[in-house]
């Protein structure tokens, strides 16, 4: 059974969605297993472009099977939200027909009380004068908490039990609103508006109306698929660097967003995996807070920015822009057990007389290549950089390896060279038509 697991080496935003969407052809299942709605993924398919944050880029395709699974935190409005938009894009409804939505009824539920805390907890982390993590607001930290913590969690199949549900609501409710109006009043930030229950489990069932008949056990379901030989296409969220144990802490998301993850979010275990396909840009960026050794906060950094249309998919917030930190990149290849990789937004690079890779760190006058494990001294870390020559030729309409130019060709394989990983893919524009498969 072919298992593939596309998996982000950097912080985020490598263009996962498209080597997903490419890859969705050889697979019967795609599997979305962990984070929330604070992801997304820009999909180019059938020449029209959709931003997606929940919904698998298995949906969009005729046949297959979607799977939103245990690992992930679902905010049912934006969910629906989602769908309707890509039905506007597609014309017509989705999933399109032939085409399965399996949703799991593990996945724990995001509330307005989710939000409220999300947003309190970052502006008092800025008032107390320390760097703000850079979470997207949307409460995805906050319900990872409520279900580590499990007292006041609720799942998304509660949806289908409505008396139990509204009860839940009611009791987690309560306590929600103590917590939020005591923030409120200690902070001094005026009176705190208490949420109603009763509105909000109305909403909410609304909601299942329309996502019950996608409700299931997609463990059960995956665990399944692997025992009757179909395949499946494992699709991360986020980037290795931001993992909640591995990644560059407190500067991070919730959930295991490494190869480290699959299992836990999925249920399915790794070793039915036979490739881990690592994605990185051709340079680095991050969002949020956080130690970024090869940031560029100058003319090379607003050029690398504006051509790469460094904007987030979800918030719109610029991203920091650096040359290619092959240090993180290596790190969380080794940790996710990458042994193919594919290399995003070459062509941004395009014109550039000269283009560096960040080999090692300067730390505590000691050369190393060993990522650190403390915010701190990574914040203290100086880059060693490798430089090579650039390419003036144009990227975009090269459709085979050969097509590159030689400069180019000679920095893709001193990538994979220093990640000490296999070459497979390159991406030089947003189509499905500009990956060029080595």
């Amino acid at each position: 059974m072919p298992a593939t697991s596309v998996i982000g080496l950097q912080w985020g935003d490598e263009a996962k969605g498209k080597f997903v969407d490419v890859l969705t052809d050889q697979h019967d299942v795609v599997c979305r297993y962990l984070g929330g709605n604070n992801a997304g993924h820009t999909v180019v398919f059938d020449g029209k472009t959709f931003k997606l944050s929940l919904l698998p880029a298995g949906v969009l395709h005729p046949g297959k099977t979607a799977v939103i699974a245990t690992g992930v935190v679902l905010d049912p409005a934006a969910l629906l939200n989602e769908m309707d938009r890509a039905e506007q894009s597609m014309g017509g409804p989705v999933p399109p027909e032939g085409t399965e939505l399996l949703i799991s009824d593990r996945a724990h539920l995001i509330f307005p009380w989710h939000l409220a805390e999300d947003a309190a907890l970052e502006t008092d982390r800025g008032d107390a004068g320390q760097q703000k993590i850079g979470t997207t607001l949307r409460g995805i930290g906050p319900c990872y908490r409520d279900k580590a913590g499990r007292t006041h969690a609720v799942r998304a199949g509660d949806l289908l039990r409505p008396d139990r549900f509204r009860r839940r609501v009611a009791e987690v409710c309560a306590f929600k609103n103590r917590l939020l109006g005591a923030m409120t009043a200690s902070a001094g930030k005026g009176d705190f508006e208490p949420f109603d229950a009763d509105e909000i489990a109305d909403r909410y069932l609304g909601f299942a109306e329309r996502l019950g008949p996608y409700l299931t056990d997609t463990t059960a379901y995956l665990l399944n698929a692997v025992d009757s030989g179909k395949s499946i296409l494992f699709e991360a969220a986020q980037g290795s660097m931001l993992d909640i144990d591995h990644g560059t802490f407190p500067y991070v998301t919730s959930s295991n967003s490494s190869g480290c993850g699959v299992h836990p979010g999925s249920g399915v275990p790794e070793r039915h995996l036979d490739t881990m396909l690592g994605v990185v840009k051709a340079y680095s960026t991050r969002v949020g807070g956080g130690p970024f050794v090869t940031e560029l906060e100058d003319e090379t950094g607003d050029r690398i920015r504006t051509r790469g249309n460094e904007f987030g998919t979800v918030t719109g917030r610029p991203r920091r822009c650096g040359w290619f930190d092959a240090v993180a990149a290596r790190y969380a290849a080794r940790l996710s057990g990458v042994d193919a990789l594919a290399v995003s937004l070459l062509d941004v690079l395009d014109g550039f007389e000269e283009v560096k890779i960040c080999e090692a760190y300067e730390l505590n006058g000691q050369r190393t290549t060993d990522f650190p494990s403390h915010a701190d001294d990574l914040a203290e870390a100086t880059p060693v950089y490798r430089t090579l020559p650039g390419w003036s030729e144009d990227t975009t309409g090269c459709r085979t390896y050969a097509d590159l130019p030689a400069n180019a060709r000679t920095y893709l394989e001193t990538v994979a060279e220093v990640l000490g990983t296999e070459l497979k893919y390159v991406g030089v524009g947003p189509d499905r038509a500009q990956t060029i498969r080595v």
